[in-house]
């Protein structure tokens, strides 16, 4: 398995070997099923266990493949970049660009926003917090404040 980087954003090679069930990754995108927002490039979207590429371990879900046996990938619809995949032979050179957070179309992992309970957790210490001081002062000037009613 051979592998290269290149400076530009993040741009590697990847050798694959084709085994028993493929090359054990599906993609996502095109130009006619855009994955990520204004980009119509082909994503990995799952590593397949024990797959040709989760053993080789450089492959991760989320890279955009912008090349395979030299062949780019840009400006293609899902289905010819499939049929790409498919007759590309035994040994594969993918060029990949290693993953980054873009905006995703469709759904998206739970880790990826959305509400999160940080700011919900940040309210409640505040109220907490606030409720504490208040029952100290109260305890403490407890006695001063019966003397005046």
């Amino acid at each position: 398995m051979n592998g290269s980087t290149h400076s530009v954003a993040n741009v590697v090679d990847i050798q694959l070997k084709r085994g028993p069930s493929g090359l054990g990754f599906n993609i996502v995108g095109g130009v006619d099923q855009q994955y990520v927002v204004n980009d119509n490039g082909i994503y990995v979207c799952k590593i397949k266990e024990n797959g040709a590429a989760a053993l080789d371990g450089r492959l991760e879900e989320g890279d955009k493949i912008l090349a395979i046996n030299g062949n780019k990938l840009e400006n293609r619809n899902h289905g010819a970049a499939v049929d790409l995949f498919r007759t590309a032979g035994e040994d594969i050179l993918l060029r990949v660009q290693k993953k980054h957070p873009p905006h995703r179309n469709g759904p998206s992992s739970p880790d990826a926003g959305g509400d999160s309970p940080v700011p919900h957790l940040g309210v409640l210490v505040g109220v907490l917090g606030a409720a504490a001081v208040l029952a100290f002062l109260y305890v403490r000037f407890q006695p001063q404040l019966r003397r005046h009613f």
